[in-house]
């Protein structure tokens, strides 16, 4: 009986007493959410143009905080930094295509996955030649990005905002709704759309294979260099980046691994979810470290129900 109300009740009424913690639950949830959301969006946007699933997306996040964190080592000015950052990303960009992906065209998409599995490889090893191994500070007030905190009372409580987590849920949201008007205003834009609805449809109408998957991954870049300057400010610059990044995988199961709507819906109830079993279930029943899995075990619940995710097509094959 004390199990089911430690279960079914207390956690609720903990949540009815203390609203102001509550809030301050829901905040950092918001935060993570929109941080997955965004490594999602990568993962989405180079799987619909091409049909590859993007292993190296993580990798793609430390390495592009890492070129810019390099750069202002260097002496280069914040800025001029990240402008350099996204030259590395579009210069990969135009690598991958050239080096990995054209000489592969028509090969089965395994073959495609284990070329983005090697190229993580090689961006580990390259990044600890280049930039070494051990951590890195992110150059957070350099950019202009502030540090301070916003606190507010609500319920006559306590809720405290960090400004640098203000300031990357403001940065996200812009990049995600400029995508979205890329997406859907842009004739590269409705390109990339159009590979992904009908590959073939889209080919035979000249739309270049080799435009849009240079234009995709350099998106990608894009999106890697603001989630690794976001993460950075609240961890640091290290290769233990990555494995934050792979928190994409169950946003991706659970939103639809098509799906740019489910990329950020499913970021953020995964952000939201994580947060509040693992302070009201995981902690006081399982001792904490319930955000390492419980992400993963709900996308696994949800496929069992819907494989395609919920914002996935349903395929239907005809024999």
């Amino acid at each position: 009986m004390e199990l089911l109300n430690n279960i079914l009740v207390k956690p609720f009424v903990d949540m009815v007493e203390a609203p102001d913690f509550l809030m301050q639950v829901l905040w950092e949830g918001l935060v993570s959410g929109i941080l997955y959301a965004l490594i999602a969006l990568g993962f989405v946007l180079i799987f619909r143009s091409s049909r590859i699933f993007n292993f190296a997306q993580g990798i793609m996040v430390v390495f592009a905080a890492l070129a810019l964190v390099g750069f202002h080592q260097l002496g280069v000015p914040a800025w001029i930094s990240v402008i350099l950052s996204l030259g590395v990303m579009f210069v990969l960009a135009v690598s991958i295509e050239r080096v990995v992906l054209r000489p592969l065209v028509g090969q089965p998409d395994i073959i495609l996955f284990m070329a983005t599995i090697g190229i993580t490889l090689f961006l580990i090893g390259f990044g600890e030649l280049i930039f070494g191994g051990e951590n890195k500070v992110m150059i957070t007030e350099e950019l202009g990005i502030p540090t301070g905190e916003f606190i507010f009372e609500p319920f006559g409580g306590f809720l405290l905002l960090e400004q640098k987590d203000v300031t990357a849920v403001v940065v996200a949201a812009v990049l995600v709704v400029a995508l979205l008007l890329f997406l859907n205003k842009t004739r590269m834009g409705r390109a990339i759309r159009a590979l992904g609805d009908d590959h073939q449809a889209a080919l035979s109408v000249g739309i270049s294979l080799q435009t849009i998957w240079v234009l995709v991954w350099f998106i990608a870049g894009i999106i890697a260099l603001v989630t690794g300057i976001a993460w950075g400010a609240r961890a640091g610059v290290s290769f233990a980046l990555e494995v934050i990044a792979y928190k994409a995988l169950p946003v991706l199961m659970l939103g639809g691994l098509e799906s740019i709507t489910g990329a950020i819906i499913g970021g953020l109830m995964i952000g939201l979810l994580e947060k509040l079993f693992e302070i009201y279930w995981g902690q006081p029943l399982l001792g904490g470290n319930t955000e390492t899995w419980f992400a993963f075990v709900l996308a696994l619940f949800v496929l069992l129900f819907r494989p395609q995710g919920l914002f996935g097509e349903r395929i239907i094959e005809r024999v």
